[in-house]
């Protein structure tokens, strides 16, 4: 668990008693920060579900066909893979809560950018620095969360997780506001960044102001040189996680179309079921975790999201297969929050670094998840595809149960 310099609660709590740390500290201002850290969670989600909500407005602007918009989106994921190297180095540097204030800031600025673009060239150079700072906020906020939960004897990480889903949900239901309000992709954005920016006003003074006390082997820690195999296997273990999420985010329409034959609207109710399980299991995989333990909840959700997957191969009929849809939703849910809690509190690598690291290792899983489906269907069917990548949850399983981390 990393060294944290918890005096920022002397400013923030003047009328406590600071005793190692935090034991003193009043219940309700711990409360507060565990909301301010929330809501940048919530701030992250809310602007990554807002662009999405308008990719075809964007597109009818632009006229872009299909292929012209795939290629321009996938501009997004190089910036935010370029950067990977960059972000932990950079958030170990200048502290998580300084870049958690500015990435939340910028990365919201740019989607009033996004807004703005009339050509491809530039709609582009927007997605590029959109993912590019994307990754600096995601680093910075999830470090923050790290650091929240060591304030609390329980676990809440799954909370912090659980609101950047929601936030998801919000988006949607704002973008249906603006749509219907006939607001262009502009003023829609420039609505969000001002919301943004009240979050980070009303809750920046409860962001953790902690210095990360590095002994020398931190100081000079280069993965390169020294590379931790136990974040490796945690990233491993997020991979597979993360690519049976992604296929739920880009394939479960098409499986629905194609191999439920679900009738008109309802195409997109195995969507719409994973993401309300997922949501809600991150809210209740806290609650599960000081129950059960981190590593039995883990090994469930690996058979979960095998289970669910193979369900869905098994008994492709509507109301079988969206049951089966939401186990892997519930499943997918528990893993990040969990691993990213662990990888945070290694007591060799700095916090962001060790983060940067797993969330490298897992980000490859979401990009090549989907791809992979589309391969290995061309060469058989959807649903092999689906079946093969039903393996990622037993190997999650797996994995848990050897690793003494979780021991």
């Amino acid at each position: 668990m990393p060294l944290l310099d918890y005096s920022f609660l002397s400013k923030i709590l003047p009328k406590a008693k600071i005793k190692k740390g935090f034991r003193n500290a009043k219940r309700s201002y711990l409360n507060r920060v565990r909301l301010a850290t929330s809501l940048f969670f919530f701030g992250m989600g809310f602007c990554f579900a807002t662009w999405a909500s308008r990719i075809p407005d964007i597109k009818s602007m632009l006229h872009l066909s299909e292929a012209e918009l795939g290629t321009l989106l996938f501009a997004l994921p190089i910036g935010q893979l370029v950067g990977m190297p960059l972000s932990g180095k950079i958030v170990t540097q200048y502290g998580s809560r300084t870049i958690s204030i500015l990435g939340l800031l910028v990365y919201s600025f740019f989607l009033i950018l996004l807004g703005l673009a009339t050509v491809k060239w530039e709609l582009a150079i927007g997605l590029f620095l959109f993912g590019f700072f994307c990754n600096f906020c995601n680093i910075a906020v999830n470090t923050q969360g790290v650091y929240t939960q060591q304030l609390f004897d329980k676990p809440i990480v799954g909370s912090f997780h659980g609101s950047w889903s929601l936030a998801g949900f919000c988006g949607a239901l704002l973008s249906l506001l603006m749509l219907a309000l006939k607001l262009s992709p502009f003023v829609h954005f420039v609505i969000v960044f001002a919301l943004i920016t009240l979050i980070v006003i009303f809750n920046y003074k409860f962001i953790i102001k902690a210095k990360v006390k590095k002994p020398e082997e931190q100081a000079n820690y280069s993965f390169f040189k020294n590379p931790d195999t136990t974040l490796i296997w945690l990233g491993i273990i997020c991979f597979c996680c993360m690519a049976s999420e992604g296929i739920m985010f880009d394939w479960s329409g098409v499986y629905f179309k194609e191999i439920v034959k679900a009738p008109g609207a309802l195409v997109v109710l195995g969507y719409t079921t994973f993401m309300i399980s997922m949501a809600s299991g991150r809210f209740l995989s806290d609650i599960l975790a000081a129950k059960y333990g981190i590593k039995k909840v883990l090994v469930v959700s690996g058979i979960v999201i095998s289970t669910g997957l193979y369900c869905a191969v098994l008994f492709p009929y509507l109301i079988p297969c969206t049951l089966a849809f939401m186990m892997v939703g519930f499943g997918v849910s528990n893993v990040v929050p969990i691993i990213f809690n662990v990888a945070g509190n290694n007591e060799k690598v700095p916090t962001s670094i060790a983060l940067t690291i797993v969330s490298s290792i897992s980000f490859l899983g979401f990009l090549i998840g989907p791809p992979l489906i589309g391969f290995i269907a061309e060469l058989t069917s959807l649903k092999y595809s689906f079946a093969i990548i039903g393996v990622f949850g037993v190997l999650i399983s797996l994995l848990v149960s050897r690793l003494k981390v979780f021991n």
